[in-house]
């Protein structure tokens, strides 16, 4: 029997959970913001990305939340809003375990890639990945709903792709590491319920016109449920 997915409860209070992970995310962020700015912006000089410095790898942890001004956070922030929650409303666990991914991989990308001397701050990297991950995932998962996400996310922000081309003063490299982190994120976390479950189907109506041709009869009730088994996986 196919296994159904989960609840329409289960997804409500999920997707309450990722409302409030990102409200609280956009907290720290601001509540960063008005520190730095405070300082003099010392904090992103001390915790950004140095390239190629071994003593500043800890701080690809630091970086995403720090920015270099008040325009920088605030463009940041309606996106990462966004696609932040859409990448969590499935699943506040996957989605920190995703968040991690993407610091990893955009702030190892950055630390290689970006110009000698040069500091690198901000959530950019996060949003890249956010967004890779929201287009991705229906397409892994085979959730009608989230393809239909993605491709909407895609078209409305396309003008963000715009920020992976090479610019002065912007990182695009931790644009481009960090979309693609995103995209491993689709993989790495796919449910792989659906990776099986068609097979199994398959086998099921297999055997049950077997079983119909042996008995010269319609298997009770078979038609029906593989229908139902078919409906039930979104197919």
């Amino acid at each position: 029997m196919a296994t159904n997915g989960p609840s329409a409860e289960a997804m409500i209070a999920e997707a309450r959970k990722a409302l409030w992970v990102m409200v609280t995310f956009l907290a720290v962020i601001w509540s960063v913001q008005v520190m730095n700015w405070a300082l003099g912006y010392h904090l992103s000089h001390d915790l950004g990305v140095r390239a190629r410095d071994v003593g500043s790898l800890p701080d690809i942890f630091t970086s995403p939340l720090l920015h270099g001004s008040w325009a920088h956070i605030e463009g940041n922030s309606g996106p990462l809003f966004i696609f932040g929650f859409l990448a969590a409303y499935r699943g506040v666990k996957k989605f920190l375990a995703l968040t991690v991914l993407i610091v990893i991989v955009g702030g190892l990308g950055e630390w290689f890639t970006s110009p000698t001397n040069t500091v690198t701050v901000g959530a950019s990297g996060l949003v890249f990945g956010y967004l890779g991950y929201v287009i991705v995932r229906g397409i892994f998962d085979r959730h009608t709903i989230d393809l239909v996400i993605g491709l909407v996310m895609a078209l409305c922000f396309a003008y963000q792709f715009t920020a992976l081309l090479p610019a002065n003063g912007i990182s695009w490299q931790g644009h481009v590491f960090g979309l693609v982190a995103g995209v491993l994120g689709g993989w790495i976390f796919r449910d792989r319920r659906f990776a099986t479950a068609p097979a199994t189907a398959a086998k099921t109506a297999k055997t049950a016109k077997g079983s119909s041709a042996r008995t010269g009869e319609a298997a009770p009730g078979g038609t029906a449920a593989l229908l139902k088994e078919l409906d039930d996986l979104g197919l």
